[in-house]
């Protein structure tokens, strides 16, 4: 049996709620076109919202029976955004979110270094967002619970499974006892210790750093914008690094590093604790202000993936699937991006207008994105937290340099994380002019969003579709593109046909017109009145054209979707 916590958590902003949960008697089936999602973190939700959004339905296993504790994952990028509206939730986050665009990199008292994150007037949203974990994930249920096809089961526990070629038993503990699930389909969004990974005996590959941090949740009212503050070797913790980060209802998280001689269970002793904090506050001058604990916790800087995302019937995401350092934010806003990525995969799948290989470029393309990430996140994991004292001497330097000359500065950029480009996805065009336009909107990039004179955002239009999107003058579109793209239709996929009229003129085939500015049109894609874009239903371009070639779109799916159940050869 299983017993998750039934007194509701405590908190001095967010009041927690305690759901019911759910036992049957007899063991469950779900049906063929349901997908069985395992963790209701943010990912597990998110991954939900995204695949109900594309007509599947779906049962959401909690182990717990309320939301999580603390700030945890805070800081969400543009693109977590892009990601989060498309699955129905974003404007309920931003309602409370604090967004912000710059942060200060501070050495003996002086700002070594002041990081802007590039904006534009095309942005949907600002380029990083501050929001606790429970609020994230207060808003993502109020979506869900909106949705007709997301069942979510509180309280019940995966502690084992069996899958065959077809399909995953669950054995799932509740406190009534045990009952099985059967499901075609699993996500493990399970977490990082995710019991789905590890009963599987699935190792990741990568780096553990030693590099320790408390992260630490107060309330106090301190008059700073939002922005993030970094402190290098500070008197209080020399040698060391802490993170200051404005949240909503006067909650201020700090991130201090530990030295190595300190255990975690030391640190997170209420004197320590308090201690490290009023130092803090010390060095800043704040020492004067009250303030409440609200929150703690310690975490290990981690930098690991599964080489393979999909085993048969199951797939991992977010942190079950990799384990990547909170530096540059990579964390969760990873997670999105690959609940994304197979959301519209697995629903092609379990729609039948895809083979299941279609799957193997979750792997392909998300392992990539997670290698690449955890390059990257090296580099700031060993500037934040050096590994060795030669790594700290070297920081060190940068650090006394960049005062006094402006070269160094930009040495120490904490490299936020940035979008995957697929530009390798095997699901890519080979028949298509990709080598000769603008690399800026290469294959497997993100296609542009434009901003409408109406408000209105070209992702709130192409999000979950195979999208053509064409330049248009004289509201003349191909006539052969619109028959490639009905046809695509009839064989249940989703796509549609998007004119950008660089002139105004409706496009009367098209399944959507917007007006776009030639200059608009010309800095965004590129290219000319002609020009075609195929995007995916995750925005990331799948082919380009400067101009209509007869059945290129249709050979470019065909890479992918032969030998799909119910569609035509």
């Amino acid at each position: 049996m299983h017993f998750p916590e039934t007194q509701a958590r405590k908190s001095l902003y967010y009041r927690y709620e305690v759901y019911p949960y759910f036992h049957s008697q007899e063991d469950t089936v779900a049906d063929a076109d349901t997908v069985t999602v395992v963790g209701a973190g943010p990912i597990g939700m998110a991954n939900a919202l995204l695949l109900a959004k594309q007509g599947v339905n779906v049962i959401l296993l909690s182990s717990e029976q309320q939301l999580s504790e603390g700030s945890r994952a805070l800081v969400y990028t543009k693109r977590s955004m892009e990601i989060l509206q498309a699955a129905g939730a974003a404007e309920r986050i931003m309602s409370k979110a604090l967004p912000w665009t710059h942060g200060n990199s501070i050495y003996k008292g002086q700002v070594a270094f002041r990081m802007a994150s590039p904006t534009n007037e095309h942005d949907q949203f600002a380029p990083l967002n501050n929001l606790q974990q429970n609020w994230l994930e207060s808003f993502l249920l109020d979506t869900i619970k909106e949705q007709d096809n997301i069942e979510v089961r509180w309280g019940n526990k995966v502690v084992a499974h069996e899958q065959d070629n077809d399909s995953v038993t669950l054995t799932v503990h509740t406190p009534e006892g045990e009952y099985k699930h059967v499901s075609n389909w699993v996500v493990a969004a399970d977490g990082g210790r995710s019991p789905i990974r590890e009963s599987m005996k699935l190792w990741m590959e990568g780096a553990s750093y030693e590099g320790r941090f408390v992260i630490a949740d107060i309330r106090i009212k301190l008059d700073y914008p939002t922005e993030r503050l970094a402190f290098f070797s500070p008197d209080w913790n020399p040698g060391n690094t802490i993170l200051m980060h404005r949240e909503p209802d006067d909650i201020w998280r700090f991130d201090y590093q530990l030295d190595p001689n300190i255990s975690p269970e030391e640190a997170l002793k209420p004197e320590n604790l308090h201690k490290a904090v009023n130092d803090q506050l010390k060095m800043i001058g704040q020492d004067h202000l009250d303030w409440e604990m609200d929150w703690s916790t310690v975490y290990s800087a981690r930098a690991l993936t599964l080489d393979n995302y999909v085993h048969n019937r199951i797939m991992f995401v977010g942190d079950a699937a990799h384990l990547l350092p909170i530096f540059g934010v990579r964390g969760a806003n990873t997670g999105f991006q690959d609940a994304q990525d197979l959301s519209w995969k697995l629903a092609a799948v379990v729609k039948g207008w895809a083979p299941e290989k279609l799957l193997e470029s979750y792997t392909f393309d998300r392992v990539g994105a997670a290698r690449e990430i955890i390059a990257e996140a090296g580099k700031s994991t060993r500037f934040m937290a050096p590994p060795t004292d030669g790594f700290r001497l070297l920081r060190n330097a940068v650090l006394s340099l960049s005062l006094e000359h402006e070269f160094v500065r930009p040495l120490y950029h904490w490299r936020t994380s940035r979008p995957h480009a697929y530009t390798h996805s095997p699901l890519n065009s080979r028949n298509d002019d990709n080598a000769l336009m603008n690399e800026l909107t290469e294959n497997g990039a993100l296609i542009p969003n434009v901003k409408f004179a109406d408000g209105s955002f070209l992702y709130d239009s192409i999000s979950g579709k195979f999208s053509a999107v064409v330049l248009t003058k004289n509201g003349q579109v191909p006539a052969g593109l619109i028959a490639e793209m009905n046809a695509l239709k009839q064989q249940r996929i989703p796509a549609q046909v998007i004119a950008l009229a660089i002139d105004g003129q409706a496009v009367i085939d098209a399944d959507v017109t917007f007006t776009i500015n030639p200059e608009i049109a010309k800095e965004r894609f590129f290219a000319d009145a002609g020009a075609i874009y195929l995007v995916r239903p995750g925005h990331h371009i799948n082919g380009r054209w400067l101009s209509y070639r007869e059945n290129a779109i249709t050979e470019t799916l065909d890479q992918f979707t032969q030998g799909a159940e119910g569609v035509a050869a």
